[in-house]
């Protein structure tokens, strides 16, 4: 619904000529977003080819309900980007994603490639292996760079000899573009590195069990704006392979590195869709005071 901005009291355009009258409706129009009242979520919430579906998700822990009722589709090769205020949900929503969330009570259905990742025959080692998680401070092990990536190949019995050992951690080493950097220091400690190359070496590992979803919890807020632009342009090299879920404070970089951007608020999923169409042509008030600075 479009109106134009000059009525007169009674509601209507004066003796404005049609000319005028065009050019107002066509240079100064207010959009009818759906009300702060509304919690529904507004958008599709579907994708035509699923990597993970969930369906009606609430979390709480004790009394405090901090996830409500949250459906979503994660596509495959796609960068979804998820954004809103402090404390309204989305980090615990990601760690769902996985079963890294403890100390709580779950509801609703979470499922990966068809399979519900909360039945009670799901073995969470190798769920989190598929479904793998880089927080937002870099956490290398406190081994050697080497060992940093041999690690989870090693335990999860991907490598049947030394010779293929060398080869995931070059491979993986190649595609977080951290090969050049250390391939001569592979022996010296994972926590010498900077904090840049620490994110990249825990998204390495992260490859190296070869994941099918990455989710990403604020992976650049402890980065220097340098370290932060070589890790999006990861990202979007990633997505070539991987699906990957992004939780960031950044709406700048949400509107970098996605495909498509959820909006959480009070643990309510408020709106989800396109990324360029969420940040520059929202349909919820909500989402509009949010990116526009109105709260957040």
């Amino acid at each position: 619904m479009i109106l134009p901005r000059e009525m007169d009291e009674a509601g209507f355009i004066g003796n404005m000529p049609e000319e005028t009258i065009q050019a107002k409706i066509k240079q100064e129009t207010v959009r009818v977003l759906v009300d702060r009242e509304n919690r529904e979520t507004v958008g599709e919430i579907t994708v035509d080819d699923p990597r993970m579906t969930c369906r009606d998700v609430n979390v709480w822990y004790g009394d405090k309900h901090a996830i409500k009722n949250v459906s979503l589709d994660i596509g495959r090769n796609e960068v979804v980007a998820m954004i809103g205020p402090s404390g309204c949900g989305k980090s615990t929503f990601i760690r769902c994603l996985n079963r890294t969330i403890e100390g709580c009570r779950i509801a609703g259905e979470i499922t990966l490639d068809g399979v519900d990742i909360y039945a009670k025959n799901i073995d969470v080692v190798p769920l989190r292996a598929q479904v793998g998680m880089v927080f937002q401070k870099p956490n290398p092990f406190p081994k050697s760079i080497y060992e940093n990536i041999a690690y989870g190949p090693r335990i999860h019995g991907l490598a049947a000899n030394k010779a293929e050992l060398d080869e995931i951690v070059e491979t993986s080493l190649i595609k977080a573009g951290l090969w050049e950097e250390v391939k001569d220091w592979l022996d010296q400690p994972g926590t010498g590195l900077s904090g840049g190359q620490q994110q990249r070496l825990c998204i390495a590992r992260t490859i190296a069990v070869n994941p099918e979803v990455i989710l990403m919890d604020e992976p650049c807020s402890a980065l220097d704006p340098i370290a932060t632009a070589v890790i999006e342009d990861l990202i979007d090299e990633l997505r070539q392979q991987f699906t990957i879920v992004i939780v960031t404070h950044s709406m700048q970089q949400a509107s970098r590195v996605s495909q498509r951007t959820a909006y959480f608020h009070l643990g309510d999923l408020i709106e989800v869709g396109p990324t360029a169409q969420i940040f520059t042509n929202p349909s919820h008030q909500l989402t509009e005071d949010y990116i526009t600075g109105r709260f957040g």
